[in-house]
This record gives structure tokens, sequence and C-alpha cells, in this order.
């Protein structure tokens, strides 16, 4: 049996289907993670700053899945902004959508997508990637939690 550690991952997409599909497959794979969801790069700033403030309904995320095409400010436009960010810069962004374009894939990594894989298009597939995924970021690679500013400023007044 797999040990995995326990891990907030937060996804933006704003497909509702595709959400739930992602989620259902997370629990298929018996990952214990918690998943918060937010539906485009806007609402994704918007729960980073409240989890870097130390919001507890906006916990740290561990990793966060990213679609590309969404309305309002895209994925690529987010990943472009989170990467700039020093508070969030070390967060892994892996790109999932359904975008095989070579353009869209060199411009992740460019902007320093830490994967991008192509949302496979049955249900045994997405299984099958998320499973593998889950098998890296939560086994096989470290992860680091860095200090949020609201703890900074708890551990300062010791």
């Amino acid at each position: 049996m797999k040990a995995y550690k326990a891990a907030t991952i937060l996804l933006v997409e704003d497909d509702k289907a595709d959400q739930k599909m992602i989620k259902e497959s997370f629990n298929i794979c018996k990952v214990a993670n918690e998943i918060y969801i937010t539906e485009d790069g806007e609402e994704a700033l918007a729960y980073l700053q409240k989890s870097n403030a130390g919001d507890t309904e906006c916990p740290w995320p561990d990793l966060i899945l990213l679609d590309l095409n969404m309305p309002g400010m895209n994925g690529q436009e987010f990943l472009k902004r989170v990467k700039a960010e020093p508070a969030y810069e070390t967060i892994p962004v892996v790109v999932l959508t359904t975008s095989d374009s070579e353009e869209d894939i060199e411009e992740s990594y460019r902007k320093q997508a830490s994967g991008y894989i192509k949302k496979p298009l049955s249900i045994p597939e997405l299984q099958q990637s998320i499973s593998e995924l889950t098998d890296y970021w939560f086994i096989l690679c470290k992860r680091i939690h860095p200090v949020t500013e609201s703890q900074a400023a708890r551990m300062s007044c010791y």
C-alpha cells in the first residue's frame, strides 16, 4: 500500500464536469488530500492571498492543478503572476488541460510550470494520470511548507 502524506491541492478549473471527474479520480485512487476548487485565475489568486494571510478556510496548497482555457484570467496569465510573486513562486503548478499545442506546452514551461499533462479523454485514463501524478508529487518529491505572513508575524512576537 502506498503511503501518502496529506496534502492540499488547489484545482483551478472552470468546467464543472472536469472538476467532478478530477475529484472522483482522486477519491478512486484513495488519495485523502483536500482539494479546493477555484474557477478562474482571479479567484485562485484571491485564494492564495487569503492563504498567505493565514485564512484557515484557504489552506496553503502543496500543489496547484491548472487548466489553461478559462474565462477572465486564463491559466497562462495566472501562471505568470504566481511565479512572479515571491510568496507563491515555490508552489508547484502542474498544467492539466485539454490542449496539446506545442505553443501552450512551451509557454507553460517558460513561465515555470512544474509539469504539463494533457487531460485524458476517458475516466480510466484520467484515474491513471491522477495516480501517477500523486505518486510523483506526494511520494517521490520533497515538499516545502513556507511560512505565511500571519505565521511570521506571530513568530516574531516571541
